[in-house]
């Protein structure tokens, strides 16, 4: 048989880890290539881009929407363990589980949402990537790097709530510095040493003498960072007699935080974590570039086309 293809390898991937327990994907890869009977020439086979080998790759996306949609936890970095959700998903799909059958879940749009696909009307549960059957070929690359830029972000998200609140800081100043703020030196990236939730973490000078300056606070936080801190910060910005500050968090900001900042002068912007891995990913800040495409056209002008 072929390399089987990740949507096939979803519910054996999930039996795998309900039967054995905690476990690193690389073992269990190893078990579904014996599970499908895999030559040595098909584990070998690989990519058009040649980066990766096509049954690894097919096994991590699987595990990665299996995660995503929470059938599997992911305890540490590689390692993965079944939810009670991904037992509960085995039982009533003793089959196949697939896009389909994850489309039911709330994570499974929030995932995709920037992936160029929809749900169809074709019933509850039945999900097909538009973009395959009636798109171009250029709308069908689009689709495809949004969905492989959508699990960056979830990927970065994750490493981001896995570091230290000191390296978070460090982290937010790194962004902003990559961004263009300050005045090209490091020394306009300054981390304060303050603590406290009114407190200010960083400062972002935009010019040598220090005439415009960025306060920032870091919440690294797994809660959602609410209007008490947005309060604080402003205070502190107006302790300061600042006119402009930043509050970053590894995870998300309340209705009401948002509401409040964007009503406030000294004006506070807000970056929650799925912006900030954006941002990384964008500023090429903890990330770095895998694969390059280019898409080319005829040039006109060398034919000497009429306009």
């Amino acid at each position: 048989m072929p390399v089987p293809d990740f949507q096939t390898l979803m519910r054996p991937l999930l039996d795998e880890y309900a039967t054995g327990g905690e476990r690193r994907i690389a073992e269990v890869r190893a078990v579904l290539a014996t599970r499908f009977g895999l030559t040595e020439e098909q584990l070998a086979e690989r990519l058009p881009s040649g980066l990766a080998r096509t049954f690894d790759n097919r096994v991590g996306w699987a595990a990665t929407y299996l995660y995503r949609v929470g059938l599997l936890a992911r305890p540490r970095r590689s390692v993965y363990a079944i939810t009670a959700r991904g037992r509960e998903v085995l039982a009533a799909n003793p089959k196949r589980v697939d896009l389909g059958v994850l489309s039911q879940f709330p994570e499974f749009a929030q995932f995709r949402r920037a992936s160029g696909t929809r749900r169809t009307r074709r019933g509850t549960g039945a999900l097909t990537a538009v973009v395959t059957e009636t798109a171009t070929p250029e709308e069908r690359i689009d689709a495809a790097y949004q969905e492989l830029r959508q699990a960056l972000i979830a990927e970065v998200r994750d490493r981001i709530s896995a570091v230290s609140p000191t390296a978070f800081e460090d982290l937010v100043l790194d962004v902003l510095h990559a961004m263009g703020y300050g005045d090209g030196t490091e020394g306009s990236r300054l981390r304060t040493g303050a603590t406290g939730d009114a407190g200010i973490d960083g400062v972002i000078r935009s010019d040598r003498l220090g005439l415009d300056v960025v306060y920032v606070q870091a919440k690294h936080w797994e809660a959602t960072v609410g209007r008490p801190v947005v309060q604080g910060f402003v205070g502190a910005l107006q302790g300061a007699r600042a006119s402009k500050g930043i509050i970053f968090t590894a995870s998300a900001f309340s209705g009401e935080a948002k509401e409040f900042a964007g009503s406030v002068s000294p004006r506070v912007v807000l970056v929650d974590g799925e912006r900030l891995a954006a941002l990384m990913i964008d500023h090429n800040v903890g990330v770095s570039d895998r694969e390059t495409y280019a898409v080319k056209r005829v040039d006109s002008d060398y034919f000497g086309d009429e306009t």
